[in-house]
């Protein structure tokens, strides 16, 4: 039998304007805009839509001067419309300059990743990691060091991979590659903290974009240190794919207690929203028993007693407008997330499964009488007939909602 996930080690609690992550707080969901951040209006209206899907923390780009310009007005845009979401600035190669020279990018934002492949090489990346990590000191932020291997230090590669190779049994290169991402994270951390930035500012990742090669190196990083640590399959991919092995790799991991922060890192389809990388991070942690975010759909997959698209119809409808809902609904009916309404196609598993629900519906497969039972709490109430049984069982669904969460 599964158990709620424990970690080995509680991490250390990161406070990131309000938002809690680490020290068994709730698994956090984070996204990431795709605008130019220097197109205001652009950049507000994707962070906004984004918060407005579930996403705790929001990271943009910080790659030019005009971005770290256009920061602090994005955060004033933001609070004027009451999105208090947190903003991360993504740095790499020139973060050290845009932060001198553009203070008030450095103060608007919550948190600053860091990579430490693309801080620099030999002494000037030592001076730029610096200046990265002074400015966070002074403006109290927190840092994710994000360590990413396709863009891994190079000194540290050849080094390592030297040392590797005068053993006198040396190790594979994918298990010499993962020792570097953690090498590079930790040591990053130590310097940091050397630094003067406090323990309990840093987050770490690893990112990889396999999905044993991320539990592996999780794994690893997880037993050598405290940190609270940000999962997330990197170039994870489009569609099915990238929702399947992404679910792969964080399932595992969250079920043994690792993570703090998560990131689902799907490549939209043209012209898609970037919002269905925030549900399918909901999704994870809702199907794994760890957050409540709306209300759940259990729906049969359909046999040949279903050849009606009746059922499938009331479900697809059912669950858009549980999530259309919630906005209002989470302040309102507390509790409501954690709701489950069954959407059943024959008489086989359709009883039983509306009566496991807190609300379902059993509707008539091939030659079934044309009849839909529903079923509040167990017990049946009504059996719903006709044309407008999709109607009538939405309008049940609302006053089931208001009766028992209001």
């Amino acid at each position: 039998m599964l158990t709620t996930p424990i970690r080995r080690h509680p991490t250390t609690r990161v406070v990131i304007d309000g938002v809690q992550v680490g020290g068994g707080s709730p698994v956090v969901i984070q996204s990431m805009t795709n605008t130019d951040t220097a197109d205001l209006p652009a950049t507000v209206r994707q962070v906004t839509e984004l918060a407005r899907a579930g996403s705790e923390l929001v990271r943009i780009t910080v790659n030019s001067e005009q971005a770290a310009a256009a920061v602090p007005a994005i955060r004033e845009a933001l609070d004027r419309i009451g999105c208090a979401v947190p903003l991360v600035g993504d740095f790499h190669f020139n973060g050290h300059k845009l932060l001198e020279k553009y203070p008030a990018c450095g103060e608007a934002l919550s948190k600053y990743r860091i990579n430490p492949g693309n801080v620099g090489r030999g002494a000037s990346r030592d001076l730029r990691f610096a200046t990265l990590i002074e400015a966070a000191c002074r403006f109290e932020k927190a840092v994710r060091i994000g360590v990413n291997w396709g863009s891994m230090d190079q000194e540290l590669v050849a080094r390592m991979m030297d040392e590797n190779a005068r053993l006198p049994s040396p190790r594979g290169n994918e298990e010499v590659i993962r020792e570097i991402l953690v090498t590079s994270a930790l040591d990053s951390a130590r310097r940091a903290e050397e630094l003067g930035l406090a323990h309990d500012r840093i987050l770490l990742s690893c990112k990889m974009s396999g999905v044993q090669d991320l539990i592996g190196v999780y794994r690893e990083l997880a037993r050598r240190c405290d940190y609270a640590l940000h999962l997330g399959l990197t170039e994870a991919g489009m569609g099915s794919k990238g929702i399947v092995a992404s679910t792969a790799a964080l399932a595992v991991l969250l079920q043994e207690g690792i993570g703090d922060t998560i990131r689902v890192s799907l490549t939209p389809e043209p012209g898609g929203s970037r919002t269905q990388e925030v549900q399918v991070a909901q999704e994870i942690l809702q199907s794994m028993g760890m957050r409540s975010f709306a209300p759940m759909v259990v729906a049969c997959p359909g046999c040949g007693r279903t050849s009606s698209t009746l059922f499938q119809q009331l479900a697809q409808d059912i669950q858009r407008y549980l999530r259309l809902q919630m906005p209002a609904w989470s302040s309102r009916y507390p509790g409501v997330e954690s709701m489950t309404v069954a959407v059943m196609g024959c008489v086989v598993n359709g009883p039983g499964e509306s009566k496991h629900a807190d609300i379902g519906i059993s509707l008539p497969g091939t030659g079934e009488v044309p009849v839909a039972p529903v079923y509040e709490d167990g017990q049946k109430t009504v059996t719903l007939k006709g044309d407008r049984i999709a109607q009538e069982f939405q309008a049940i669904v609302e006053r089931y909602v208001v009766r028992r969460y209001g």
